[in-house]
This record gives structure tokens, sequence and C-alpha cells, in this order.
């Protein structure tokens, strides 16, 4: 969970920079905002980006831990079987 939280504060970070830096840019009010929208959207997309690959990997090591608890469990019956002969 450390390194999601640093992740985050990284983007969080990344995009507070991007913002204030648009803001005094020395730009019109109506680029600003379309600026402001834009680097709102990447951020988004980003955030919606690295979520779905901690689902991937969350989903992944779900999968790996149903894998290995079969093979201990079918390992434990077959010793079950032989103990019974």
């Amino acid at each position: 969970m450390n390194s999601g939280k640093v992740l985050l504060g990284l983007l969080a970070g990344i995009a507070a920079g991007a913002v204030l830096g648009i803001l005094f840019a020395p730009d019109k009010g109506q680029t600003t905002r379309k600026k402001i929208s834009k680097k709102g959207e990447d951020f988004t997309e980003g955030l919606k980006e690295k979520f779905d690959e901690f689902l991937d990997n969350v989903s992944g090591k779900i999968d790996e831990v149903k894998e290995e608890v079969s093979d201990i469990s079918d390992k434990a019956k077959a010793k079950v079987k032989e103990a019974k002969l």
C-alpha cells in the first residue's frame, strides 16, 4: 500500500504543479480555462489507467493464491487417501 500512496501523492503533486503553472501563465482567461480542463482530463485519464493496472495486479495475485490453495487442497486430499489405505 505504501507504493500506492506514493504514486497517488506523486500524481497529485504533478497535477497541482501543472495547474499552478497554467494559472500563473500570461494567457487569456478562456485559454487558461481550456488548459486547466485539458490537464484535468489528462490527470483523470492517467489516474484511471493506474487504477486499472492496480486492479489487474490485485486480480492476478488473487488468481495465484486460488491456484496455490487448490494445489495444497489436492495434495492434502491425496495424503488423506494414502493414510486411509
